[in-house]
């Protein structure tokens, strides 16, 4: 059973249209639209799925956020990679509780936060100390301090080379503007049978990045892209979506072999 609101709390206002505005409930907070005001203390100790009305009569259905929604609406630095991706990528890349990865390129914290929430165990490369600090900050305000100790990004540049501890890594998620530079790295970085995954925006960076992993001691090397399409349904009226989320990026994956 949902827990009320509190102070504290993360939450996400929905008004009549369907737009979404994430608050952190705070003492003597105020939320503040076009519509008025709605007092932080009316939602407090409310349960999940109450509504709420602004001064000015606007009502707000009080959800907390899920992770899909924190990601669209939280502070970014750099380009998020979005959820009809981060889904894919987590099944591609095999995430579960315990696996060891190596992201470079982590931006904002999206794709973090989701190969964290799966129980992965990331070090992350990033060239910008602002985009760490926001993935940094981001990871920690929604999934909290326990997600911290699972996390640690280095001001590195993946392209020079790759620091490999005790033992390997078993999974290499890159989000580079030329993964193909890291293939060779890459060999030497992760385990036999373990996997690299890799999102660009462009068909000629996957080329290249395929070509790379062919010369390579790679296997089963794939490329695909998401596209995200919805429905209308209103009575009788069924019809897809006039507007859909087409193309993002391509996502490649493949795995380390021997020989």
């Amino acid at each position: 059973m949902s827990t009320p609101l509190a102070v504290g709390d993360r939450v996400m206002l929905i008004d009549s249209k369907d737009r979404r505005y994430l608050v952190v409930l705070a003492d003597n907070g105020e939320f503040h639209s076009h519509a008025g005001f709605v007092a932080h203390g009316e939602i407090v100790g409310q349960p999940e799925g109450t509504i709420v009305r602004s001064t000015r009569g606007q009502g707000y259905r009080v959800l907390r956020p899920t992770l899909s929604d924190f990601i669209l609406k939280m502070p970014r630095g750099a380009q998020v990679i979005y959820p009809k991706d981060l889904a894919p990528i987590l099944m591609l890349a095999d995430i579960s509780p315990g696996v060891r990865v190596l992201e470079s390129g982590v931006g904002s914290g999206a794709l973090s936060m989701t190969m964290l929430r799966a129980g992965a165990t990331i070090t992350g490369y990033e060239l910008r100390e602002d985009f760490a600090n926001r993935a940094q900050t981001n990871v920690a305000s929604f999934l909290g301090e326990e997600a911290m100790t699972r996390y640690q990004v280095e001001i590195r540049d993946c392209y020079d080379g790759i620091e490999v501890g005790a033992e390997p890594f078993d999974r290499l998620v890159l989000d580079l503007p030329e993964p193909w530079r890291v293939v060779p790295h890459a060999v030497a970085a992760l385990s036999t049978g373990g996997l690299l995954v890799a999102y660009t925006p462009s068909i000629t960076q996957a080329v290249q990045l395929r070509e790379a992993l062919a010369e390579a001691p790679f296997a089963l090397a794939e490329t695909l892209e998401v596209l995200h399409r919805g429905w209308h349904i209103e009575g009788q009226s069924v019809r897809p979506d006039h507007r859909m989320v087409a193309h993002t990026g391509f996502l490649t994956h493949a795995r380390l072999v021997v020989g």
